[in-house]
């Protein structure tokens, strides 16, 4: 599919540049010929406004162009041979075929290509006249100029074509890069799913079976209702994503004090994290105002203390720190736990990635930072993580209100 939209979009592309380039090349080939042709007819014009001009066999200061004029008898034949071709005068034949094909044409001005000419034929009161000029030069430059404008195509037309296959590549690498990450979650959900799945329908056989006493029964019906709501979890983290990549989810954004929404977001916490057996400690600067959505902004930190909770070290403490720098305000989420490579700290925002891949069923999918990241990226902002000396931070910098 990639492959056939590449060439698609390579052979639009060269088409609309072949289209341009034979028009650009066509008007210049028109107007120049046009402009040539002008001029020779101004110089025909010229010699036929002065009669006395012909009679000055030679005199070609005005006239760019070879030429020779003729007067005609009653039965039009040549009487007098003048201009810079005086030399033809012997050549009597020669003229009068010139003559026969000038007034065969029953046009006052026209071309004889074969004989690169180019002929006027106007009257006086007692005369008639043929003025004949060459026009090799004009049919050279025509020449000239086509087979110019034929190899500069033909460059063009080549240079453009590896120009548009380089554009198309950079064009469809965003599709490429999507539709590996669209199969690689169809992947990733899939196998998530399989471990659920398989051990809803093991325990489902097993209530069928009448070999199990009731009290075996109740613990597969608690397997079971585990396992759905693991799979419920699952199901709403990958509907959250969706939601927010295909931008379905309008988030009002709003003048809101982020101090205030990051106290009443650590107050449901602090019993968990004394349960578990850790500290929740904050310092958080007061009055820190940011134009954003309360809503995303206060799942972004569950998100994030959720995550420190899950993997810091037991009997430990995590850390939450906000403040304002400049005109920003920078949030820190830092626990203790294991040191995370620089791979993996790259990695940890991509869905469905964990770093401890024995933790999946403690809840985690790995698709809290990648919604996390999404929220992050819809408030201009920027998320990312640090681990040194087994601390490890996560920073949320975000634009404040003055």
């Amino acid at each position: 599919m990639l492959k056939k939209l590449r060439i698609k979009f390579i052979c639009i592309n060269m088409a609309i540049i072949t289209l341009m380039l034979a028009v650009i090349f066509c008007l210049v080939i028109y107007f120049t010929h046009s402009s040539l042709e002008q001029s020779n007819q101004q110089m025909l014009q010229e010699i036929a406004a002065d009669p006395l001009y012909l009679a000055r066999p030679g005199d070609t200061s005005r006239i760019r162009l070879p030429y020779f004029t003729l007067r005609l008898d009653g039965r039009n034949r040549p009487l007098e041979v003048a201009g810079s071709y005086s030399r033809l005068s012997s050549e009597e034949d020669y003229l009068q075929h010139l003559i026969e094909l000038s007034l065969a044409s029953r046009e006052p001005t026209g071309l004889l290509p074969d004989y690169n000419l180019r002929f006027l034929h106007f009257s006086t009161p007692s005369d008639d006249f043929l003025i004949f000029m060459d026009v090799s030069t004009e049919f050279s430059t025509m020449e000239n100029l086509t087979r110019s404008c034929l190899l500069i195509g033909g460059f063009s037309f080549f240079a453009f074509l590896g120009i548009s296959i380089l554009l198309a590549n950079w064009a469809v690498r965003p599709v490429d890069q999507a539709w590996n990450q669209q199969k690689q979650f169809i992947a990733d959900a899939s196998h998530e799913l399989k471990t659920p799945l398989a051990v809803i329908l093991t325990n489902t056989e097993l209530l069928q079976s009448s070999s199990f006493s009731r009290e075996k029964k109740e613990h597969f019906l608690d397997n079971i209702r585990t396992m759905a709501g693991q799979m419920q979890k699952l199901v709403e983290g990958m509907l959250e994503l969706s939601r927010i990549d295909s931008g379905s989810v309008q988030a009002r954004m709003e003048k809101l004090n982020l101090s205030s929404l990051t106290e009443e977001t650590l107050y449901p916490f602090e019993p968990l994290y004394f349960e578990s057996g850790r500290q929740l400690e904050s310092e958080i600067t007061p009055g820190i105002q940011v134009n954003g959505n309360a809503s995303q902004l206060r799942q972004l930190l569950e998100i994030l203390l959720d995550n420190a909770l899950k993997y810091s070290s037991a009997a430990s403490s995590v850390s939450v720190r906000l403040q304002k720098v400049r005109h920003s305000c920078l949030l820190q989420v830092a626990s203790c736990g294991e040191t995370l490579s620089e791979e993996e700290l790259k990695r940890i925002f991509q869905r469905f990635y964990r770093t401890d891949s024995s933790r999946s069923r403690n809840g985690s999918y790995g698709l809290g930072l990648s919604i996390a990241g999404k929220i992050v990226e819809k408030h201009r902002g920027k998320l990312w993580a640090e681990s040194r000396d087994g601390v490890n931070t996560f920073y949320v910098h975000l634009n404040c209100l003055r």
